[in-house]
């Protein structure tokens, strides 16, 4: 939404769209809705301050009809904070993409059956004939004979199945469970094809609003438009986003674009949380996108803005960013810069952040195991959390000597001080001895500021009784001999999943035990580093955002694309540029840009070219102190 010039001071301009969005949420007069917020816009403001509106002026009407408000957002910790900000009203069902569709399915067991029994035999037809065009015994083609064996197994189970399930965590994985990417297919599929799931739809939720819509699945986004079609009349879809900040290929292409005309299309033209040096470059990325332009407030500082532009073959990235973090003190004016614990540091690939603190050998055994993936960035995966959320407490207290935090840990979750081992101990005190005792063994391990491996911290507790050990860990627990990393097996497509998973632990235990708490740190975010895509919808104050296509390893997202590596309008370029510009946009201060690249000069050429940066405002290499 362009704004004209004569407008840049004005920073209530925004105002009337909260009362456009109100209007458009009567439920005697409902219209559907596109709303546009660019980045720091304050959606998830306006977005609460409309469900306040109808929870204060419809609240008792929905309560009196079993109905609620439907919202839906990209996290889970997007859901926990509108929740939060609405006082946990409710009659506002704030929920994931996941969680909203599978509520509308469960229970729907035939129809399931048999959506999977046509959507498995179509998967294995098209297997089946790209087996037969590619080359036997290459690893592609193990892994279709494999996925053709699995997806028939399962086709012949379905008819057993009589009631089938989704986890959200992807833990549960039995021949009834539903991953992510079916239950949004099935959905959509209802939605569009059955009336009667259209009606349940509507008189549940007369108001539906989804938040980040432009990276919900765009199957279901068609599914909800065919749904507010038909039903107009009392039903409001109200979308919430900017195509810019679209990052997942799944989205809808040109959402926001040739609305049906009874839609109302208000915009946000404000940007309160970037300072003005950000705005404008923001607005030059996505100029070659669409003509939004956001305004800065009058208020917000200048701010700093500097690129770095290095060599792919830099030799300590690490030491690069620390001495660029120093440059960056010097021209912002900010000694906070200084430590880059107090900056928020952007890596394209969790490997790179897992490499930079620390956690290198214990993470990526287990996130090579794509099942685990999701659980193991929650911070949920049961063989990572007994050492975060058990044994790290416990020696972190032992070790700062709080008597009283060991007592509490212990007592709570140590079988030997359990209510039913203190009942039947013929000596209680003598039973609390053995607990100091096994206490003792552990922290011996940590003598004088040792390191000990995971899987000496585990064969400790395990041989004392000390905590209960997870399933996971089970077998390496009581393994008569140490880890050996030499009998991890080399080749992944000669093992099966059990044994893909062992192996993965085994690797997994040779790690040190102080990458543990790093780790943690990271998934909690309270870590300095983040992924690019892992900070929509964030802001800090600093900024570092580092781009190497090199050490991410082939990863979707191509920076070398983007600075002029291919020609603008290029697919593999949009999406980049997306990405670049989500990822400037969360400072509120200074932001610091970090290129290695091939061609130096050719990135150089680049942003001065676009007039994205001026001379001086890029820095060739190193910075020197």
């Amino acid at each position: 939404m362009s704004a004209p010039e004569a407008a840049a001071f004005d920073d209530d301009i925004d105002a009337p769209v909260d009362d456009e969005i109100r209007k458009c949420l009567d439920l005697d007069a409902p219209q559907s809705f596109f709303l546009f917020a660019g980045a720091g816009s304050g959606k998830t403001r306006s977005l609460v301050s409309a469900l306040q509106y109808v929870r204060d002026k419809f609240g008792e009407s929905l309560r009196l009809t079993g109905q609620r408000v439907g919202v839906i957002t990209y996290t889970n910790a997007a859901s926990e904070e509108i929740k939060r900000r609405l006082a946990f009203d409710p009659t506002i069902d704030v929920s994931t993409i996941h969680s909203f569709a599978w509520s509308l399915i469960d229970g729907l067991n035939r129809d399931i059956r048999e959506w999977l029994r046509t959507d498995i035999a179509a998967d294995i037809a098209q297997l089946q004939v790209d087996e037969a065009k590619g080359r036997k015994g290459t690893a592609a083609s193990i892994t279709r004979i494999s996925k053709i064996a699995s997806k028939t197994k399962r086709l012949q189970n379905l008819d057993s199945v009589k009631r089938f399930v989704y986890s959200p965590t992807g833990e549960h994985r039995g021949r009834d469970s539903l991953n992510h990417a079916e239950v949004i297919q099935l959905t959509s599929y209802f939605l569009r094809t059955k009336p009667a799931m259209q009606s349940i739809l509507v008189g549940r939720y007369p108001i539906l609003l989804i938040d980040e819509s432009q990276d919900t699945n765009k199957h279901l986004i068609d599914a909800l438009f065919a749904v507010q079609a038909q039903h107009k009349e009392g039903f409001v879809l109200g979308l919430l986003g900017d195509m810019m900040q679209r990052i997942y290929s799944d989205g809808k292409d040109g959402l926001g674009s040739a609305l049906p005309a009874d839609w109302a299309t208000p915009g946000k033209q404000m940007n309160h949380r970037c300072p003005k040096r950000v705005v404008t470059l923001i607005n030059k990325v996505r100029s070659s996108t669409d003509k939004q332009v956001q305004l800065p407030r009058s208020d917000s500082i200048e701010g700093c803005v500097r690129i770095f532009i290095l060599s792919s073959d830099t030799a300590d990235k690490p030491a690069a960013e620390q001495a660029i973090a120093q440059h960056m003190a010097k021209v912002a004016a900010d000694e906070k810069w200084q430590a880059l614990e107090t900056c928020k540091s952007l890596t394209l690939e969790h490997r790179m952040a897992a490499s930079r603190m620390g956690f290198l050998d214990m993470f990526v055994p287990l996130y090579e195991v794509e099942s685990w993936r999701t659980n193991l960035l929650g911070g949920s995966l049961p063989a990572v959390r007994f050492f975060s959320d058990e044994v790290l407490p416990l020696v972190k207290a032992r070790l700062r000597e709080d008597r009283f935090a060991v007592a509490r840990i212990v007592r709570g979750l140590s079988p030997l001080l359990s209510a039913e081992a203190l009942r039947k101990a013929e000596d209680q005190q003598a039973q609390l001895k053995l607990a100091s005792t096994a206490i003792d063994d552990l922290m011996a391990l940590f003598k004088d500021g040792a390191d000990p491996s995971l899987a000496e911290v585990l064969r400790s507790i395990a041989d004392s009784n000390l905590l209960l050990i997870p399933d996971a860990l089970l077998p390496n627990a009581v393994r008569d001999k140490a880890v050996d990393a030499e009998e991890v097996p080399a080749d992944a497509n000669e093992v099966d999943r059990q044994s893909e998973r062992a192996a993965a632990i085994d690797k997994y235990l040779l790690a040190s035990f102080s990458q543990i708490d790093r780790f943690a740190a990271y998934v909690s975010g309270k870590a300095h580093f983040d992924t690019h895509q892992g900070v929509k919808g964030l802001e800090f104050d600093r900024v570092m955002v580092i781009m190497d296509d090199k050490e991410a390893r082939g990863f979707m997202f191509k920076y070398e694309n983007l600075f002029g590596g291919k020609g603008i309008g290029d697919p593999s370029v949009e999406g980049v540029r997306r990405l670049f510009y989500v990822t400037c946009s969360r400072a509120r201060q200074s932001l610091a840009l970090v290129a290695y690249t091939e061609s130096p000069e050719r990135v150089q050429k680049f942003v001065l070219d676009a007039n994205w940066f001026a001379a001086d405002e890029i820095v060739m290499g190193v910075p020197t102190p």
